[in-house]
């Protein structure tokens, strides 16, 4: 499975805007089947719980907030990548093909 970090990057959405991107990638993505929308599921809660655990720690030091808004500010980075190459096998056939 290929990594797309920009949806620019995805082959046949290169020439198309990007409201037009996420629209078609969200249609792929609702077609993805439930052990891939499980693992996806997963990876974001294994990324969203050490945050939730960071802050309970606040009270110990306040560099736990820190590190909790830092990883919140790198959520995108891990999750939409992962996201973008499981919906990208789920495009339609006739992506490529200009709209008249």
């Amino acid at each position: 499975m290929k990594i797309y970090t920009s949806t620019k990057n995805i082959p046949g959405l290169e020439n198309k805007s990007l409201p037009e991107r996420m629209d078609i990638l969200e249609q792929a993505a609702k077609k993805m089947t439930v052990p891939e929308k499980t693992l996806l599921n997963i990876i974001k809660l294994l990324v969203i719980v050490p945050v939730f655990a960071l802050l309970l720690r606040v009270v110990e030091s306040w560099w736990s907030l820190a590190w909790a808004g830092l990883i919140l500010l790198l959520y995108p980075l891990f999750v939409k990548p992962l996201q973008y190459s499981l919906s990208a096998k789920y495009l339609p056939s006739n992506v490529n093909k200009d709209e008249e």
